[in-house]
């Protein structure tokens, strides 16, 4: 089985491409970890990533899935509060938080506080249903940054 982490960041929409792309690094990333996916994709988001999950599938030409799929397209993100320019401004337990889930993530076993992920703007719902599909193994990180400053990875696991 496979799966995938992106971020649900409206950015990643092919209506916000334009000629200069503002999160180019970040988009071809997610189409590369997309593609190797393959067919018959199972979506693990809430309303907002499923919109930037179905736009990357339609990119790459991957195929969704029903629920008992192989493989996953998981839509979440960290925190949105990591500068003063952040959506949600500055907060000094982003950092912490972020580390914390990173690790998590890397290690193939999501572990989210859901109280402070709401405090910190984190998009999460996709990652807490990640844990229904037991230990992954370690992940292969594409992309770690936190452009805009808010966290977001590209990771993938396969087991």
């Amino acid at each position: 089985m496979k799966a995938v982490l992106v971020p649900g960041v409206f950015a990643l929409l092919p209506e916000y491409a334009g000629l200069e792309d503002p999160v180019a690094e970040l988009r071809a990333s997610c189409l590369d970890a997309v593609a190797w996916l393959g067919h018959d994709v199972v979506v693990v988001a809430d309303a907002q990533g499923q919109r930037v999950g179905s736009a990357l599938l339609s990119a790459t030409g991957v195929s969704t899935g029903s629920t008992p799929g192989s493989a996953y397209l998981v839509v979440g993100n960290g925190s949105a509060k990591r500068s003063e320019k952040a959506p949600g401004h500055l907060d000094e337990r982003a950092h912490a938080f972020d580390a914390t889930l990173g690790a998590s993530l890397r290690a193939g076993r999501p572990d989210v506080d859901a109280a402070l992920a709401h405090e910190l703007w984190a998009s999460v719902e996709g990652i807490t249903r990640m844990r229904e599909l037991g230990d992954l193994g370690p992940a292969q990180v594409d992309y770690d940054a936190d452009p805009f400053g808010v966290q977001y990875w590209v990771m993938r696991w396969e087991w």
